[in-house]
């Protein structure tokens, strides 16, 4: 997985991900210990490792985007993109419905 911008998820049998969730706001410490929390409890609830690392990646940057339009660029904390975390899994239900 690669970082920055564009998230990349990059498998072994090269096929590539790239998400386009998630931006600068998220440019602070503790927001990539929550992603990996988000992976390793998806993983833990048997979901196969590729979907857990797609779906936490693309949920993660959801609720930073959210958080960045909710309280600025600046100000956005890793304890608000987890606070924000049931917002964005609405959303997701909300378009797939």
């Amino acid at each position: 997985m690669l970082k920055g911008h564009r998230t990349i998820i990059a498998l072994p049998n090269g096929i590539a991900y790239v998400n386009t969730t998630g931006g600068p706001a998220m440019a602070k410490g503790g927001t990539g210990d929550v992603l990996a929390g988000m992976i390793a409890a998806l993983i833990a609830q048997n979901l196969p490792i590729v979907h857990a690392v797609v779906a936490a990646v693309y949920i993660h940057g959801l609720a930073g985007d959210m958080c960045a339009e909710q309280l600025g660029e600046y100000c956005v904390t890793a304890t608000d993109i987890i606070n924000m975390l049931p917002q964005a899994m609405k959303e997701i239900v909300y378009w797939n419905s």
